[in-house]
């Protein structure tokens, strides 16, 4: 099976740059592509009570994919996962919200469902404490090591 592409939480309560909905949504018209949305539920993770946000309750995903996973805090739901595992792909390309928080929650998921996250670098945007994403980069490249751009997808057979 060939990559398959996880947008995470690229949703309007997260105010993504205009930049990165576009080249996510150009990404994910090359290739098979699921996203995750998180939504608000106090009950299931206390985002007001401990962070004094929190999330809409009924946010969509910005990009078109074949499947949205809802998610309730950092990781990503098992039925993603379940689904991901099914597709069987040689790669799960990564990209989307929160660089170094919610993209590294979904890669230790990955990684230990036996999937091979791979970050797409170019296609992040970190959280309030490093909107570059470079933190999120440097752990991404020390935990799972895979890490690659558009451009150098775009180079690939």
């Amino acid at each position: 099976m060939q990559d398959i592409l996880l947008i995470v939480d690229v949703q309007p309560s997260f105010a993504p740059p205009d930049w990165l909905v576009a080249g996510i949504r150009a990404l994910a018209k090359r290739m098979p592509s699921v996203a995750t949305v998180e939504r608000h539920d106090e009950s299931r993770t206390p985002f007001e009570r401990q962070l004094g946000w929190h999330p809409a309750r009924d946010d969509e995903s910005l990009v078109a994919t074949e499947a949205v996973f809802i998610k309730h805090g950092y990781l990503p739901p098992r039925e993603m996962l379940d689904y991901l595992a099914t597709r069987a792909p040689q790669r799960v390309l990564v990209c989307g919200m929160q660089t170094e928080t919610c993209l590294l929650a979904a890669g230790f998921m990955l990684f230990d469902a036996g999937l091979s996250p791979t970050l797409v670098a170019d296609l992040t945007v970190g959280s309030s404490l490093d909107r570059t994403g470079e933190l999120g980069v440097s752990l991404w490249r020390h935990h799972f090591r895979q890490v690659t751009t558009v451009a150098q997808l775009g180079e690939q057979p």
